[in-house]
């Protein structure tokens, strides 16, 4: 059965690569070659390419090895860290009281 690629918006497809070229520029900086990115990834050559070039059919999963194997896992901890919209939005959903609750038993 072969895999499915999900379909993506132009702008999603264009961040994915960007996603990917950032990790083979950081490949790069390192000065480690694909074939051996790929080894201590657990990947093949071929899977690695297809991750430098944002391909939406590999799996996270695949995506993290190589961001291990770089020394970049954390990185993946900034994705909605900051999220403004969400407490914005948050915010909005609270209901404001008029007045303080009666305490009883004062």
């Amino acid at each position: 059965m072969a895999k499915k690629t999900p379909v993506l918006f132009p702008k999603t497809e264009a961040i994915l690569r960007e996603f990917g070229e950032n990790i083979r520029l950081a490949r790069l900086r390192r000065n480690v070659t694909a074939k051996l990115t790929a080894e201590r990834a657990g990947i093949s050559v071929v899977t690695l390419a297809k991750i430098e070039k944002g391909s939406p059919a590999v799996s996270l999963g695949n995506y993290m090895q190589v961001l291990v194997t770089l020394g970049l896992e954390k990185d993946i901890l900034q994705v909605a860290a900051d999220d403004e919209l969400g407490r914005k939005l948050q915010d909005l959903g609270l209901k404001v009281r008029a007045r303080a609750s009666k305490r009883y038993g004062k």
